[in-house]
């Protein structure tokens, strides 16, 4: 199936891995211009190898200089900037919220919701001049629940939430439309990692810890990255142009968290 009925400009963040390279390649499928950012030297690596026609940045999220230049390069390529796709995140640190340490929780934040901010700062003066422009931010299932063990990547996931709702409102005005896609656990190795923790800190196996998140899901089963790039292509393509504002589940129906079988 074919999303989009004309060529975009696309940004991506955190794009040469993960979730957010498979949504690039979504986008350049279908024809789009993608500009990618990254943080690792090793999958920026293996991305430009396997992708030469696509321009990536190293960026580290966290600091708004870097986010500005990488912003800075995609202006003097483009005049104008079609989609915004929010996707840089780490999982942060496994922990009852009494063990964070200080630096943990706010590079937490800095990466998962000041990064964000960067990003869409910079972004929107190129959005504005565009006549379909949308923002995509990636937030989690974990947005709409407690979350034991993960406070401040729950606090982040939660303030995107906020934070895309607000701007679906300010932007409105402006033809931008504004949503979240809120993932449940995602196949790949960023969940395989997160379980690995989670065993470790509650003394389980990783086996019983996998058990755990799937019996969450109505499902029972994760979803793939592809899931993700595909909502993602319908929220920015003509079938979601009056969709803006929402926080949008992809989680195969889960209801609730906890760390306990």
């Amino acid at each position: 199936m074919k999303f989009l009925s004309q060529k975009l400009n696309v940004v991506i963040t955190a794009g040469a891995s993960g979730i957010g390279r498979t949504i690039a390649m979504a986008y350049a499928g279908e024809g789009s211009s993608v500009f990618v950012c990254d943080n690792s030297d090793e999958f920026i690596k293996s991305f430009k190898t396997e992708n030469p026609d696509i321009f990536i940045q190293k960026t580290d999220i966290s600091i708004f200089s870097e986010v500005e230049s990488f912003f800075n390069a995609v202006k003097r390529q483009v005049s104008s900037v079609d989609v915004l796709i929010n996707c840089a995140g780490i999982a942060g640190p496994t922990a009852n919220l009494e063990d964070v340490e200080p630096d943990e929780w706010d590079y937490t934040i800095a990466v998962n919701l000041s990064g964000m901010f960067y990003s869409l700062k910079s972004a929107i003066p190129l959005l504005k001049t565009s006549n379909q422009a949308s923002i995509i931010n990636i937030a989690s299932s974990a947005a709409f629940f407690g979350f034991p063990l993960r406070s401040p990547y729950t606090a982040a996931k939660w303030a995107v939430i906020g934070l895309t709702k607000t701007l679906a409102m300010e932007l409105g005005g402006e033809g931008i439309r504004v949503n979240a896609i809120c993932p449940g656990s995602v196949s790949g190795n960023r969940i395989e990692r997160v379980i690995q923790a989670d065993a470790l800190e509650q003394d389980k196996t990783i086996e019983e810890i996998k058990e755990l998140y799937l019996k969450q899901v109505s499902m029972k089963t994760f979803v793939e990255p592809e899931d993700v790039a595909n909502m993602a292509l319908f929220l920015t393509s003509a079938y979601g142009r009056y969709i803006s504002g929402q926080a949008i589940g992809l989680d195969g129906h889960t209801e609730g968290l906890t760390n306990s079988l």
